[in-house]
């Protein structure tokens, strides 16, 4: 099949309501929140979300966590080793790190999308590989529009976790919620790297699926079902590998600005979209 021959860029606009879309541990796990005030969630836990809903659609992922494991494999090296190609590159003296490259590429979707480091020893007499890939498909932080508020609760413990324990039931926690906010991310596809990880046109659908059924199969006591929504899914589709125009000026293209001083709603917001000649936007609402 052949790749990806024309540039692609892409927004997101989704809500958190009720939810920690995105925990700092190093904050005692309380949201994402930059200096400003605003929320974040960060392009590693939306890329986590993409390669689970990829996972979903019956495509093969080289990084899976571990409660979302298709296979019995229990680390990368596992996973790089059952695959005999992989494997016999790995017992080679002096193995090509561009032939390891292509084989991982054609075997994982999220390795030729995104790409990843290998860095393995080797079997035998093999010296190993240092790979690195990079991948055409780029996601940017998500940020909310407006500070965030972050409301936090203290829990109990209802059970002891083990015979004997003498805390009893009275131990408490802290658990952390975004009240209501609306962030938006931003991404490319780049035609030059697609071309060398083997990125499809196809591939570029796959991930247009995903990106607006990203919370699907989601849920957790952090995030319950229906708090984080997908609203809009803007998919630029250029005319050439280049591209019309830069991929900031497509972003800036997309204009939201709350039409209240507390918004509580999407309804609250108001997205303007300025037409950029001769570039066609794809609107896709959420599910």
């Amino acid at each position: 099949m052949p790749t990806l021959d024309h540039k692609i860029d892409f927004a997101v606009v989704l809500s958190a309501t009720k939810a920690n879309p995105n925990g700092d541990p190093l904050n005692g796990n309380r949201p994402r929140q930059n200096y400003d005030g605003l929320g974040e969630i960060s392009d590693v836990a939306l890329k986590r979300k993409i390669r689970n809903r990829l996972q979903d659609l019956g495509e093969s992922v080289f990084v899976q966590s571990d409660d979302r494991k298709t296979d019995s494999y229990r680390s990368l090296r596992e996973r790089v080793d059952a695959n005999e190609e992989l494997d016999t590159i790995l017992k080679e003296k002096n193995p090509s790190s561009d032939e390891f490259a292509q084989i991982a590429c054609r075997e994982w979707i999220d390795v030729r999308s995104f790409g990843q480091v290998f860095a393995f020893k080797g079997k035998g007499k093999g010296s190993g590989v240092s790979v690195g890939v990079r991948g055409p498909v780029s996601v940017q932080t998500a940020t909310s529009m407006d500070p965030i508020d972050i409301t936090s609760m203290q829990i109990t413990k209802s059970v002891n976790s083990v015979t004997g324990d003498t805390r009893g039931s009275d131990t408490m926690g802290m658990k952390h919620r975004v009240d209501f906010g609306v962030y938006v991310f931003y991404g490319s596809i780049n035609t030059q790297l697609a071309e060398k990880t083997g990125f499809t046109n196809e591939d570029a659908d796959k991930i247009k699926q995903a990106l607006f059924t990203l919370f699907e199969n989601d849920a957790s006591s952090a995030r319950p079902d229906g708090s984080m929504e997908v609203h809009k899914v803007y998919w630029w589709e250029h005319t050439s590998k280049l591209g019309q125009y830069s991929s900031a000026k497509v972003h800036r293209s997309l204009d939201i600005t709350s039409k209240t001083d507390t918004p509580k709603s999407f309804d609250d917001y108001a997205t303007e979209l300025s037409e950029l000649e001769g570039l066609s936007v794809e609107i896709i609402d959420g599910q």
